[in-house]
């Protein structure tokens, strides 16, 4: 398919993009629906032919969607197109129901429905979208590359990057004897992004402590295994279904890191071990092994080169948080991203990608460290995990745990005069029974008045209507009476009586340029 044609040129008979994404994941994908979504031209360029494989299926691919997922997913009129969920149980929980459904877990210690306290978390309102739901990394990957292809993006398959060269104007990516031009280059390639490695990115971090082992196999025995999750003298183990066993070996992630092959043999003397049984193995159908290694790119951007996702942080996947960060790096950079290309960046607005994601993936790693830090087989490792699961299963403790492993308390730190700002907006329900989400499908910056203020009306129209001004009243306005919200959902400003507009002002000029107003800013 065609690539868009809003600002793509012909120059030699090769087209030069807006922006070339390495990596056709999850991350690269929804990056690259940001960006066409704001008309740029947008080429990704993916290694693998085919974009099928059994590690992306279930049960190998389900992943936890946490609120900010979902929250982005809603706010781009994708959030109806996921099924798995619909006909999934979370791998993870226990048979229950009511309060004691497990909803999470942190460390392999659960968290139960019952135990948490909602009302601990301002600003969540009835009409709020789910704070968790199942899906799949193969289910993500087609939505997101129909949602891509139908907005004109170019999507090469079996072209993997082996070179690129940035100017002050452009980059030039290599892909054996093809080349590709761009305005900029995003790394969306995984942990072992060569966008990273050949662009000079310092990959800090910590080494480590266990060898993951995701499987699948025909048990001779399977009475043998417990279900679920199992701690052990030597390890852990976990069976989510029968025959798709998960093993932890603390061995310094020693086997991972030798890339020897992964043979039925090794698999079963590596559970056998774990789970402290002469389990017998009949077939080994897949397997592949994974580490905690927890590593962050000390820059998340070069010149005209940037990372997302797996490319600028890895960790282990306890928690699933992994594909959650990725995601919300792409809906933070893409806006930021379009907006420069159109020349309507204000300065700093690109830098402030980095200063804002770089927190919010050192604290997902630290979360990832002190998980792995309470499963060590170690006694007295055991009696700190003792204590921590004590903590868990009380109600302020399960409340702060999903918050953390849902995403409750992601949010920039943007300064400001309110506590809302740089916080998701809450999904306010208007009247009719719409959502401020449902309204945000184009991904534009709005200003939402509920008390229908003419000033503020004319204000925004003064911004060549680059900034949507929606007035209405919702069903539970939160004792405000307007805000400022981001493309990507994030509050800027709020007023909670009579605006202040010289604040409204200053964040209108933080986050937006205009080189003209059609009429003068009122005092």
């Amino acid at each position: 398919m065609k690539p868009t044609q809003a600002n793509k040129k012909i120059i030699q008979n090769h087209t030069i993009y807006d922006v070339i994404i390495a990596g056709a994941g999850p991350v690269g994908l929804f990056l690259a629906c940001e960006l066409a979504l704001a008309k740029c031209s947008v080429l990704i360029l993916e290694k693998t032919e085919n974009p099928y494989s059994p590690l992306k299926q279930l049960p190998f691919g389900i992943r936890g969607l946490s609120a900010p997922t979902i929250e982005a997913l809603y706010r781009r009129g994708l959030l109806n197109e996921l099924e798995v969920h619909q006909h999934l149980k979370n791998p993870h929980q226990n048979a229950g129901e009511g309060a004691k459904r497990q909803v999470g877990h942190f460390a392999g210690i659960p968290f139960y429905a019952g135990d948490i306290d909602t009302a601990q978390w301002p600003y969540r309102l009835p009409s709020s979208i789910a704070t968790s739901l199942i899906s799949t990394i193969e289910e993500l990957e087609i939505i997101l590359t129909r949602r891509a292809v139908a907005l004109g993006v170019q999507i090469e398959r079996g072209f993997a990057l082996s070179n690129f060269q940035q100017t002050e104007d452009g980059v030039t990516v290599h892909s054996g004897d093809r080349f590709f031009k761009g305005k900029w280059l995003v790394g969306c390639d995984g942990s072992r992004s060569m966008v990273r490695k050949m662009g000079g990115f310092e990959f800090a971090g910590t080494e480590p402590e266990f060898t993951g082992y995701s499987t699948h196999i025909a048990i001779a025995d399977p009475e043998k295994l417990l279900p679920g999750r199992n701690q052990t003298p030597t390890g852990m183990y976990l069976q989510s279904q029968p025959g798709y066993v998960m093993i932890q070996d603390f061995d310094g992630g020693e086997f991972h890191s030798s890339e020897k092959p992964i043979t039925l043999q090794h698999v079963q003397e590596v559970l056998r071990r774990i789970s402290n049984t002469d389990v017998t193995i009949n077939t080994l159908h897949t397997a592949t092994t994974w580490t905690d290694r927890a590593r962050q790119a000390t820059t998340y951007r070069n010149g005209r080169v940037f990372l997302a996702g797996d490319a600028a942080h890895i960790h282990s996947p306890l928690g699933g948080q992994g594909l959650n960060l990725g995601l919300g790096d792409a809906m933070n950079l893409g806006w930021k991203l379009a907006t420069t290309i159109h020349k309507q960046a204000p300065k700093g607005l690109l830098d402030s990608y980095e200063t804002e994601r770089y927190p919010i993936g050192a604290q997902v790693l630290n979360w990832s460290r002190a998980q792995v830090a309470i499963m060590k087989p170690d006694p007295a490792i055991s009696a700190l995990n003792a204590i921590v699961r004590d903590l868990v299963h009380t109600t302020d403790g399960a409340t702060y745990f999903a918050a953390r492993v849902w995403g409750i308390f992601t949010h920039y730190n943007l300064g400001g005069s309110h506590p809302l700002i740089g916080h998701s907006v809450p999904n306010f329900e208007f009247e009719d029974g719409t959502t401020i989400g449902a309204l945000m499908h184009k991904g534009e910056g709005i200003l939402l008045d509920f008390e229908g203020n003419d000033s503020l009306e004319t204000l925004m129209h003064s911004y060549d209507d680059r900034i949507k001004y929606v007035s209405a009243k919702v069903k539970d306005q939160l004792g405000f009476s307007a805000l400022l919200i981001r493309p990507d959902g994030i509050v800027v400003w709020v007023a909670e009586n009579d605006p202040d507009y010289n604040e409204l002002k200053n964040a209108v000029a933080r986050w937006w340029s205009f080189f003209k107003q059609k009429t003068a800013l009122l005092a």
